[in-house]
């Protein structure tokens, strides 16, 4: 069934658009997805046909972007034809380059969170509301790897200044979860190897009460005996790793700062990256900025979500989603100092 004609593109949309950049490389099959959420917090999937490619495992809604369409032109599209539903809100998450080995394939996923309508399986399709947490449990193609880690990722990363007096960081520590923060790197590169480990046997369990997860910047042996959730690793450690040294079971993150530590951030398989600087930073003023499009050729080709760090505010949420990023990470935007 076509799209209503009385619906155009222009008309639907309400939500605060950014052009997306066009692709630089040549593909064989453009997808728009999208990944609707419920008031819950719930997505819905469908389940692709038996008869067609990856028949039989679970997706979300989309399909071909056709000649002559946007991508916001076939999301919509796709969205009536196949659930009946007209998306009013929604955003860029993540963009997936997979082979498949006999295609190529780009998911342009955008996360839907208002829509008019109840979405129904219009084309025969089996539907169901699934929580985030146990995405993880369903059979996906494996191009779907990437945007189930970016729904499990937060907008917002935060990267702890190096701590001054332990109380007072604890403090600034709570007050910044409380005001949001679920996801924080333990970095504090002026300490020894034992204060550090004493600050994170304190970071931790306050990370933890409060709902928020921990990625120690050190040794992944200590994130494993401490409990944290996962390791950041740095540009050195970044370069020296080996897939089959690093653990399971934790949340693997590293820095990026150009095409070749991504790649091998690749390899690593890592859950998510970090790119900077985008902009221009006090913390390292001699380092050259990426900017937006640098950032962008990055978040390309990442194999996984990727934050824009660098002169960051809550300000650059947009841009930075209109750019690929999964979000943005930052130190004084989180931790209430002025950048």
């Amino acid at each position: 069934m076509a799209f209503p004609a009385s619906r155009t593109a222009a008309s639907i949309f309400t939500s605060d658009l950014i052009a997306l950049p066009s692709l630089e490389n040549p593909i064989r099959l453009h997808v728009a997805v999208a990944v609707i959420q419920g008031d819950d917090d719930r997505v819905l999937l469908s389940r692709r046909p038996d008869h067609l490619h990856q028949g039989g495992l679970w997706e979300f809604p989309g399909g071909k972007v056709e000649a002559g369409e946007s991508v916001i032109q076939a999301l919509a599209r796709e969205l009536w034809e196949e659930l009946g539903i007209t998306p009013s809100m929604f955003r860029p998450l993540i963009r997936v380059h997979h082979d498949y080995g006999d295609r190529a394939v780009l998911l342009d996923v955008w996360r839907v969170g208002r829509y008019q309508g109840a979405p129904r399986g219009r084309e025969g399709q089996v539907t169901e509301w699934v929580s985030v947490a146990q995405l993880s449990q369903r059979n996906f193609p494996p191009a779907n790897a990437p945007v189930i880690k970016a729904l499990q990722l937060p907008s917002c990363y935060l990267i702890t200044p190096e701590p001054g007096d332990p109380g007072r960081f604890l403090g600034r520590l709570q007050r910044a979860i409380d005001q949001g923060v679920t996801l924080v790197q333990l970095r504090a590169k002026t300490l020894d190897d034992k204060a550090y480990g004493d600050l994170a046997r304190q970071v931790i369990p306050l990370c933890r009460s409060s709902g928020a997860r921990v990625l120690l910047n050190g040794a992944t042996a200590l994130a494993m005996d401490l409990g944290a959730d996962g390791v950041h690793l740095d540009s050195r450690r970044l370069r020296l790793a080996r897939a089959g040294d690093l653990p399971r079971g934790l949340l693997l993150a590293a820095s990026c700062h150009d095409c070749e530590e991504v790649r091998q951030a690749n390899r690593l398989g890592v859950d998510f990256m970090v790119a900077s600087p985008v902009l221009p930073t006090r913390s390292h003023p001699q380092a050259r900025p990426l900017g937006w499009e640098g950032f962008r050729t990055l978040s390309e080709l990442a194999l996984a979500p990727v934050y824009a760090l660098g002169g960051m505010t809550r300000m650059h949420l947009k841009q930075a989603y209109a750019h690929g990023a999964q979000g943005i990470a930052g130190i004084r935007t989180f931790w209430g100092e002025k950048d």
